[in-house]
């Protein structure tokens, strides 16, 4: 059985609408539309979530949407549109393992609190660079820049950086405070 999808108003007369709530809609279609997020992933888990996804996105939009009898084309475009989404973003396989792996632990490294101090030191230590150097230090070691991309960011040459590096890496070394750490 089909539902119309054009009526007429030239009887005066408005049809109500077939889904007075959201919770009602939800309750009738959750098992088509669940069908539906099945065929677009692999595990039924993530069809679930996936369809949850979908469905909050419709709730969000519900009174927006005009015409409520095509509800299930907007949940379904909803749903093609999370899972392409979704898909995009991933960029990491996931593998099935019978046996987590765990980092090899490293011996004295463990008390949080010597990793703290050592942190704290690095840190008051890198303050007392000047602020060209200590630039160069923060983009190239904390935030993983290389030293091509360094140069661009600060607006100087690569030799620059290197040369600026290098003596603050010196200088980091002869630090009384990190002296004692190694």
């Amino acid at each position: 059985m089909t539902t119309p999808v054009c009526t007429s108003a030239s009887n005066g007369m408005t049809r109500p609408a077939p889904y007075p709530s959201f919770a009602s809609y939800v309750m009738a279609r959750q098992p088509v539309l669940l069908r539906t997020a099945r065929s677009l992933t692999a595990n039924p888990s993530d069809a679930e979530d996936l369809l949850q996804t979908a469905l909050t996105k419709t709730y969000v939009a519900w009174e927006r949407i005009e015409d409520h009898r095509a509800l299930d084309g907007y949940v379904r475009r909803a749903l093609l549109n999370t899972r392409t989404s979704q898909w995009r973003k991933r960029k990491v396989d996931e593998y099935v393992c019978d046996e987590l792996p765990e980092p090899e632990p490293v011996p004295g490294g463990d008390d949080p609190a010597e990793q703290q101090a050592l942190h704290d030191a690095m840190w008051r230590a890198i303050a007392k660079l000047p602020a060209r150097q200590r630039a160069m230090v923060v983009l190239r070691y904390y935030e993983d820049l290389s030293e091509v991309r360094t140069a661009e960011v600060l607006g100087v040459s690569v030799g620059t950086v290197k040369s600026a590096v290098s003596r603050a890496l010196g200088k980091l070394r002869e630090d009384p405070e990190l002296v004692l750490v190694r």
